[in-house]
């Protein structure tokens, strides 16, 4: 081992960080926060010992920071591949999967579906988190001259890191982007003012609210794009069968009085169109769902050494 026991918890963690560096963000955050969970259950099992003679023991039980970020890593690698979708059947290869193949293929994606679910869902959470920002913050700007300001405003702050932790798993179940599945780290070692002033400063905290801000028109985008390109694609699609119930045919022009109806040779190509749509629907899904998982990642997870 080439770094030197660490004789505090936080020398621990800091070896750590550095053990995976270059990681993903998220997977640091789970990594710090079990290695602190269990430093700080065994200095309670131990209280006899001080913290250098148990950081020494615990080196070799649970792990050097180097071991247990090699271990974090072979874990995230064996996640990541038992979570990729398998092919169904071995027979196609990626050459000679054709283009066409490719583009209808998307239907049997889940990741399409829960992206588009994802994106009529974002109008009802862009408007919670909107609001509740905006709210929030016009309220603590309010009470700053009170008594009552400074812990309104770390409780407010305290619910945006813990709305953050519930939008990063909506995101990782939906959008399949990796977001931290524990809470964020926070150093326990500190005092609890130093805890509220990391708080103030951690850019975390402020590219978060950011984040809820930036739902509420993102949210209208989506929305607006899945109903208006969902409701395009089954109506076109349907077309022939709404051809037998209504009485001027499914695709009509207005002017005061009908003055153009799709003919009957058209609604085949209507159809088609209609069910081409759909697909480029979930393909356009699917690639604003991968997007915003990104911005997500980049605005909700703490880099490390942040």
């Amino acid at each position: 081992m080439n770094t030197p026991i660490p004789r505090t918890i936080r020398e621990y963690l800091d070896q750590l960080r550095m053990a995976l560096h270059g990681a993903d963000p998220a997977m640091i955050q789970d990594a710090l926060y079990d290695a602190e969970e269990h430093l700080r259950a065994e200095m309670a099992d131990h209280p006899e010992l001080d913290e250098a003679a148990l950081l020494e023991k615990i080196v070799t039980s649970y792990g050097a920071p180097d071991e247990v970020a090699e271990i974090y890593r072979v874990k995230e690698g064996e996640v990541e591949r038992a979570l990729r979708p398998r092919p169904r059947s071995p027979a196609p290869t990626a050459e000679k999967r054709s283009a066409l193949a490719a583009f209808f293929g998307i239907a049997l994606d889940p990741r399409a579906y829960a992206a588009l679910f994802y994106m009529a869902l974002s109008l009802a959470t862009g408007v919670f988190y909107f609001t509740w920002v905006v709210t929030g913050l016009g309220l603590s700007a309010g009470f700053a001259v009170l008594i009552i300001g400074v812990p309104f405003i770390v409780l407010f702050f305290g619910t945006v890191r813990a709305l953050s932790f519930v939008e990063g798993k909506i995101v990782e179940a939906m959008l399949g982007v990796r977001m931290p599945r524990r809470p964020l780290y926070v150093d326990r070692g500190q005092s609890i003012w130093a805890r509220i002033g990391e708080m103030f400063t951690d850019p975390r905290t402020w590219s978060t609210m950011l984040y809820m801000i930036l739902m509420l028109p993102l949210g209208v985008i989506y929305f607006t794009i899945v109903t208006t390109g969902l409701a395009l694609s089954i109506s076109f699609a349907i077309a022939p069968f709404a051809y037998l119930f209504v009485d001027h045919g499914m695709i009509v022009m207005y002017d005061g009085e009908p003055s153009w109806t799709a003919p009957f040779w058209m609604l085949p190509l209507i159809t088609l169109a209609g069910v081409i749509g759909f697909f480029l629907m979930l393909h356009l899904a699917k690639a604003i769902g991968q997007l915003h998982g990104q911005i997500a990642k980049h605005l909700l997870v703490r880099v490390a050494g942040d």
